[in-house]
């Protein structure tokens, strides 16, 4: 196994003033402040970049950062190393400084521009031995420096696989993970999808499921299904719920079958331990739990699974004054430190604030692949997008076919390409076979054993893998007619099975289609006072003033407006309510006139005190703690409409934010303690997927309730809370076998 050097003993030159870089081009003089500047400037203009201006402001300024990138010398970016607004190196960057010291010596004197010509002639060995001795920074550098072709031909080059039950990114093959995901972990709804999935070749890389409830109960519960599904099935594959990863080391602990550890990562300390609650000593403690009572330990020789994605430093704002794209490189550095498995970014999830069009999605996806693959990870993609962006289904499909011709290790598989959770679009098993026909690869070896076994694939007389009698019949895995009925029933959007070659057939496409246009124009929709039945609701605005600067701008749809803020004042109740549309108005016209009286209702009848609700329009989830500064509840409930996806009545999908408000010294200390983060003043959990087609909105109103109830008498939220609940249960559980 792998050694983790330990923080103390990586070593990182000290901190340099920021110097001026500048240079002449057609009688211009171009100027940039900072290694940062040169680096922002130097990459192609994205949204998240143009509103934290940090990009180049024409075609020009571009050219000219990169004329004096290309220049500098790796030795160079070695010795300045980007720091925070405190003036210092963060874990995040000190981990990235844990280099090969003879792959960096090889290249330290190259000049950015030379290495780039180098990797171009270099063999794929060359390569991938040079790649280990980079940081993220320097990899973002180069990025910047590559067109299309380079990204995707060094790309290539670099690929490297990973081993647990299957082989992952082997030359001539191409995996996908099988993504079954419900709004409310439906398990037989979960089962329907696998079956759906592996029918179609799908899940040799993983069977992963991303959780509506993040519960030590429920994940465990989800992992033994998978559990019990890989083995019934026989599939030689690997299991891991997507939970936090606090979450997952508890379930582990209790015996669950945690065969990959995942966790989302951030290219900044702030944003991985603010917003992710995860330090760098946790992964560490997460990676020895794996090694020491991982169910693969004596199998896998990776076991660790990350996801990234261009943006999310920027949009909680602790990007620390860095581009997107150097950021997302940096969180390559944390991930190459443990050897993981599984790697994907999911680059376009975010929505229009970081990556507005086609063109900003597809060109971040590849360098984020390169990046990645360079550093030595056996990176996987995920190129997604929203309804709220203005990237079409066809960008994300020539994303998706550049991404397989430099040598991706894995997609997704989402049925029909419309996640039922988290409201958002990817590829499907139908994209996934598509693109092994056309690029000419099969899945990993062991999976492509017990698929040809069972009809899913043939072997021609030529010894072409074609698709079998049995490929996209999900009904194989089913003892019967009625329980493959029964199962079907419980899967949202499943508009039929039917394929024309790998494809899902026509009729089945426009019921896809349909519904996507749809929920674009569930975005356009206004928040309707009148359509709220005559509740009793008090009106605030935020800093957005239109619907296109809300969706555009996150940032000051979490500010309050100076006249809204002038007249609030401290009301120290146990509770408020906000009420706002978020991505979907339509989503609070359908739930809330239902959910709100029964909410109020549930937390007055527990003897809770609650101030009139707020009515919010263009808000966000972070208006939270606006709203909790000004009021000074205990508690803050953000009822919000979801982002749209899934079927038409998924564009009606909400959420219940709950922001619980540190308001004494001993609470923010314990949750300082816990999280990592010295600052923290709110902690947060969610209740998702509230409408018909989830968790119905009467229902809601009591679920939303008891978990207030529970929040504030453990006076903890988030993972914490789920800790302390777990904690209690097992006091309760020692007691009453004392007892016996």
């Amino acid at each position: 196994m792998i050694r983790l050097t330990p923080l103390s003993e990586i070593i990182v030159p000290p901190v340099q003033p920021a110097l001026d870089y500048t240079i002449t081009l057609m009688d211009r003089q171009f100027t940039f402040h900072g290694l940062k500047a040169l680096l922002g400037a130097a990459d192609i203009s994205k949204a998240g970049d143009r509103m934290a201006t940090l990009c180049a402001t024409d075609e020009m300024e571009r050219e000219a950062a990169r004329h004096i990138l290309s220049d500098l010398t790796l030795r160079h970016v070695y010795d300045h190393p980007l720091v925070g607004a405190d003036g210092r190196v963060d874990d995040v960057m000190r981990v990235n400084y844990d280099l090969d010291p003879d792959a960096y010596a090889t290249v330290a004197d190259m000049t950015l521009g030379g290495l780039k010509d180098h990797l171009l002639r270099a063999p794929a060995a060359e390569v991938r031995r040079l790649g280990r001795g980079l940081t993220g920074v320097m990899a973002a550098a180069l990025a910047k420096l590559m067109d299309v072709h380079e990204l995707i031909l060094v790309a290539k080059k670099a690929k490297r696989a990973a081993r647990a039950r299957t082989l992952v990114g082997q030359r001539g093959t191409l995996s996908s993970r099988l993504q079954p995901n419900h709004p409310t972990d439906d398990l037989s709804c979960v089962s329907a999808l696998v079956y759906t999935g592996l029918s179609m070749g799908s899940g040799d890389a993983l069977l992963g499921i991303n959780p509506a409830i993040d519960t030590v109960e429920n994940i465990s519960a989800l992992l033994w299904h998978l559990d019990k599904l890989r083995r019934e099935t026989g599939v030689p594959s690997q299991i891991c719920v997507l939970a936090h990863l606090k979450t997952q080391m508890a379930s582990l602990e209790q015996g669950a079958p945690v065969e990959i550890m995942f966790q989302s990562l951030a290219g900044t300390e702030r944003t991985l331990t603010d917003e992710f609650d995860v330090t760098v000593a946790l992964l560490d403690k997460a990676h020895a739990l794996m090694v020491d009572k991982g169910p693969l330990r004596d199998v896998a020789q990776q076991f660790m699974y990350f996801e990234t994605g261009q943006g999310s430093e920027l949009t909680y704002a602790k990007n620390e004054g860095m581009d997107m794209t150097t950021c997302e490189a940096l969180c390559y550095g944390l991930a190459r430190r443990y050897d993981p498995f599984m790697v994907n970014n999911v680059t376009g999830f975010i929505g229009p604030e970081t990556h507005r069009s086609d063109f900003e999605m597809i060109v971040s996806n590849l360098q984020d692949h390169f990046m990645g693959k360079l550093m030595g990870l056996p990176m996987g993609m995920a190129p997604c997008y929203t309804m709220h962006s203005e990237i079409s289904m066809e960008g994300h499909q020539i994303a998706t076919e550049l991404l397989a011709a430099a040598g991706a290790n894995y997609f997704m598989d989402v049925f029909l390409t419309v996640d039922r959770m988290l409201a958002y679009f990817d590829t499907s098993g139908h994209d996934d076979q598509t693109l092994r026909e056309i690029h000419n690869a099969r899945p990993a070896a062991e999976y492509l054993d017990w698929a040809m076994a069972r009809g899913i694939f043939i072997q021609d007389e030529v010894g072409e893998i074609t698709r079998g009698p049995n490929w996209g019949n999900p009904r194989m895995f089913c003892s019967s007619d009625q329980e493959f009925q029964r199962l079907l029933q419980t899967v949202p959007a499943a508009y039929g099975f039917e394929s024309a070659g790998p494809r899902p057939a026509n009729h089945i496409s426009r019921r896809v289609r349909s519904n996507l246009a749809i929920g674009r124009q569930a975005i356009q929709a206004e928040l309707d006072p009148i359509r709220l039945n005559g509740l009793p609701l008090r009106y605030l605005t935020t800093r957005a003033g239109d619907k296109q600067t809300h969706l555009n701008n996150p940032d000051i749809g979490a500010i309050l407006s100076e006249d809204s803020l002038s007249h609030l004042t401290a009301e120290d109740r146990d509770v408020q309510i906000i009420v706002s549309d978020g991505l979907s108005a339509e989503a609070i016209h359908h739930n809330v006139p239902d959910l709100l009286p029964v909410l109020l209702d549930g937390l007055h009848a527990h003897g809770l005190t609650t101030g009139l609700p707020i009515v919010l329009p263009y808000g966000r989830v972070k208006l939270c703690e606006a709203i909790g500064d000004a009021l000074r509840p205990r508690l803050v409930i953000n009822l919000i409409g979801e982002r749209p996806g899934g079927d038409a009545s998924a564009s009606r999908s909400m959420s219940a934010y709950f922001a619980f408000r540190l308001d004494d010294e001993d609470t923010r200390r314990e949750a300082a303690r816990y999280s990592g983060n010295s600052d923290i003043r709110y902690e947060y959990s969610v209740i998702s997927n509230i409408y018909e087609g989830g968790l119905p909105p009467l229902e809601a109103g009591s679920v939303i309730a008891d978990k207030a109830v529970r929040i504030l008498h453990a006076r903890a939220a988030g993972n914490r809370l789920e800790t302390s609940t777990l904690s209690t249960l097992a006091r309760s559980a020692m007691q009453a076998a004392t007892l016996h």
